[in-house]
């Protein structure tokens, strides 16, 4: 089965906004991330397991809420008590996880087909953000995640990198369009580069 891109018909690439006169560090670039494993784990209220004894690529699940643990092929992201979604390069992950987590203690989720990521890199993308969304940005760092909202839109926001700051933003699929225009609309102001 062929994945078709959320964002496949309104996607464009090339500069847009106020990007003259800007050097490129100072102009955003957005991208649509595809093809990556998107998976929610939930524990059971009922399950005695402790979850810190669990490892998924020498990766334990987070217990601190808006923390992420990852290396270079996957991320955990802290989504709620006993509730983590789980993001990898590595497709073939899946068969791991379902190994590792028992259904009789966990839910386990392929989400991979009904998410959008769009990821913003550059020095202004936390300003980016802060225009729809209500969370404090000024303390936000590498390696943490939130839940929130984007414009109405209900998002799941992680911080990759800082320096220059690297974001990704997931939504529905459904909502991927929505919040493609939103994210543009929020950066013509400081120019974007979607490549």
């Amino acid at each position: 089965m062929t994945s078709i891109s959320a964002l496949e018909n309104i996607y464009k690439k090339g500069l847009f906004g106020d990007h003259e006169g800007k050097n490129d560090d100072e102009i955003i670039k957005i991208s649509e991330k595809k093809n990556l494993l998107i998976v929610q784990i939930v524990k059971y209220k009922k399950s005695n397991l402790l979850t810190k004894d669990i490892k998924i690529e020498d990766l334990i699940l987070p217990q601190d809420s808006l923390k992420v643990n990852c290396n270079k092929n996957t991320r955990i992201l802290w989504c709620g008590p006993n509730n983590w979604l789980l993001v990898s390069i590595k497709k073939e992950l899946l068969k791991e996880i379902n190994k590792s987590f028992i259904n009789t203690d966990f839910a386990v989720t392929d989400l991979s087909h009904s998410r959008t990521i769009i990821e913003l890199k550059g020095k202004n993308s936390k300003e980016i953000l802060k225009k729809g969304c209500p969370f404090n940005f000024n303390d936000f760092r590498k390696d943490n995640c939130i839940n929130s909202i984007f414009n109405g839109i209900t998002v799941t926001i992680d911080m990759i990198n800082e320096g220059p700051d690297e974001l990704r933003i997931f939504a529905l699929r459904s909502f991927g369009e929505s919040l493609y225009h939103s994210i543009t609309d929020a950066c013509l102001e400081d120019g974007y580069k979607a490549i």
